[in-house]
């Protein structure tokens, strides 16, 4: 098991309330697991108990094998981060902020004109950070998470602020670390990223976990069972809803298709973003926190 955390619960020093209250989690080797909330949930409380920036934790937390405050310096050999605020040397080129921490760890790293490829910032790999956007920032700081190929990756909203072209290119580059055994906990309140890559989803909300389940488990099990049909009419489009369940015996749904005129079929599944509002009660806005 590459993440274990058992009635695990932190409070900051002056908090009224706790901001994490006995979570139970596992994340599986080779698993994309998503982390999912509204801002203030406590997810990047979560990651940085994690990843090792928060020690006085309550309950117990292994990741690769030991606690996050009992690892040294070799545990950030085995991880990466992608913190959703990249921090970055703004003076110096992309290719000297790689080649910069590169020179931090102990092993071998990739090349980092490769990395800048893969995130579509290598015409920009001499150009000052300073003078990089949001979201080639953000960009850069995925590339830098992969330096020295780690076998753990956590990345804290790593399509924000970016156009579609580029969110493509960084789902597929998880998709791409997933496909070569790389464990990924991905924090974010975006549902949608969160359906298209992980293999598991858990939901957090005032500091708690509500659910934990395959998105696609998540979906059916509370989607309403319907089918969908558009047709055309002497009336012009019309929508008309069947239960899913009895589908082969519904006498007026076979009737419809005999007439002709079916424009479109669909089931009503839920989305990801439906579920989290029917079980948790909270709406998913603002960013991660």
């Amino acid at each position: 098991m590459t993440i274990h955390a058992s009635n695990l619960s932190f409070t900051y020093a002056g908090a009224g309330a706790p901001a994490l209250q006995g979570l139970d989690f596992a994340v599986e080797p080779g698993e994309i697991f998503g982390f999912l909330g509204p801002s203030g949930a406590g997810k990047s409380t979560t990651q940085k108990i994690l990843i090792g920036l928060l020690h006085n934790y309550q309950g117990e937390v292994t990741v690769l094998g030991m606690a996050p405050r009992a690892w040294g310096a070799e545990y950030y050999e085995r991880i990466g981060v992608s913190f959703e605020y990249p921090n970055h040397y703004l003076k110096l080129t992309a290719l000297e902020n790689l080649a910069t921490f590169g020179a931090l760890y102990r092993g071998p790293t990739l090349r980092p004109r490769a990395l800048l490829e893969a995130v579509a910032l290598g015409e920009h790999a001499d150009r000052r950070v300073g003078q990089f956007s949001k979201g080639m920032k953000a960009r850069l700081s995925i590339a830098r998470s992969l330096l020295h190929d780690p076998e753990l990756l956590f990345w804290d909203e790593p399509t924000a602020g970016l156009d579609p072209m580029n969110a493509r290119r960084i789902k597929d580059l998880a998709l791409e670390q997933k496909a070569r055994g790389k464990t990924i906990f991905l924090t974010t309140h975006d549902m949608a990223l969160a359906d298209e890559l992980c293999d598991r989803v858990a939901f957090i909300v005032d500091g708690g976990l509500a659910l934990i389940d395959a998105p696609g488990e998540v979906r059916l099990k509370h989607g309403r069972r319907l089918v969908r049909v558009e047709s055309t009419g002497p009336g012009g489009v019309e929508q008309r809803e069947f239960p899913l369940d009895t589908l082969g015996d519904d006498a007026a749904f076979i009737a419809l298709l005999r007439e002709g005129g079916v424009r479109s079929i669909h089931t009503l599944e839920a989305t990801l973003e439906d579920v989290f509002l029917r079980v948790t009660g909270h709406h998913l806005a603002g960013d991660a926190t």
